[in-house]
């Protein structure tokens, strides 16, 4: 076991338009955290969001290294995590992904990695609900996946250098109001147009071809019930559309737009000003895409 661990986790962005639950890509911002064996649990957090996340050991990252424990039958004593963050809480870039993957990878690495990867993707399946997000945040790249009866079917895919801007209005959002906006059934033909879009913007994204991203990156299963409760959210995201393709990164509120590395100043200028127009502050990050998911630092 060793006394001290090292490890860094990126933010992810999912749905990415028409793939709804199904696609995410791990993001160049990380979540940098040290783990020690300790008699008791603390955390203790820097950076983004710390004075929600200070103070309160039990957490979804805490409870996701305990749970590797229960899994092999060994016995958790404590441990003390430090964590300097850089994304943001209930944004839409994969906070909570973040936190179930570093703590079950954490967790796996103490005790000597009795798990592979593909048994630290089911358990953060089984806590996540889906793998959209945990999928990238472990291996990083572009994840295409499923979960099957008995297992979880993915792809993963290398990206090219793409210029992203990210832009979240500052306002309450979590998952559980995201999901209660949308609708309980679908038409044959909304299920269709996201099929229809959904392969064409993961070969857009493996191959960086903005020109066809920009065509397919709509949706008719999410985006539009979210953008209704969603600050400036319709008025942002055609200002970030007219810079290039974008759309709801993951549950919301951030908007992600996929841009020419020379437009993204401008781009990340226009849809602030779309949303503070409206009186609410917003925060901002011009970023690309991770094909490194979680990894020890030495």
């Amino acid at each position: 076991m060793p006394r001290m661990l090292k490890i860094r986790v990126p933010a992810t962005s999912a749905n990415l338009g028409p793939a709804f639950d199904c696609a995410g890509m791990a993001l160049d911002l990380w979540n940098e955290m040290t783990f020690e064996p300790a008699g008791e649990i603390t955390y203790e957090v820097s950076g983004e969001d710390a004075h929600k996340l200070n103070n309160h050991p039990n957490n979804l990252l805490t409870n996701s290294f305990i749970q590797v424990y229960d899994f092999c039958g060994k016995k958790f004593t404590g441990v003390r995590i430090k964590s300097h963050n850089q994304i943001w809480l209930s944004s839409g870039i994969g906070s909570s992904a973040a936190a179930i993957v570093a703590g079950l990878f954490a967790a796996n690495e103490m005790l000597g990695r009795p798990l592979g990867m593909s048994g630290l993707l089911r358990l953060a399946c089984q806590i996540e609900g889906h793998p959209d997000n945990v999928a990238p945040a472990l291996f990083g790249g572009l994840v295409v996946a499923a979960m099957l009866p008995h297992e979880i079917a993915w792809r993963r895919y290398e990206l090219p250098e793409l210029s992203i801007v990210i832009v979240k209005p500052e306002m309450e959002w979590t998952t559980e109001t995201s999901r209660a906006a949308l609708p309980t059934t679908y038409s044959r033909a909304d299920a269709v147009f996201n099929i229809a879009r959904t392969p064409l913007v993961i070969d857009a994204l493996r191959n960086g071809d903005l020109n066809l991203l920009q065509k397919v990156m709509d949706d008719k299963i999410h985006q539009p019930y979210r953008l209704e409760h969603i600050t400036a959210g319709w008025k942002a995201l055609q200002t970030a559309r007219e810079f290039g393709a974008a759309a709801v990164s993951g549950a919301g509120p951030a908007l992600i737009c996929f841009v020419h590395p020379q437009d993204a100043e401008a781009a990340r200028a226009a849809v602030l000003s779309a949303i503070t127009e409206e009186g609410v502050q917003a925060r901002s990050v011009i970023t690309h895409p991770s094909n490194q998911g979680i990894h020890c630092v030495e």
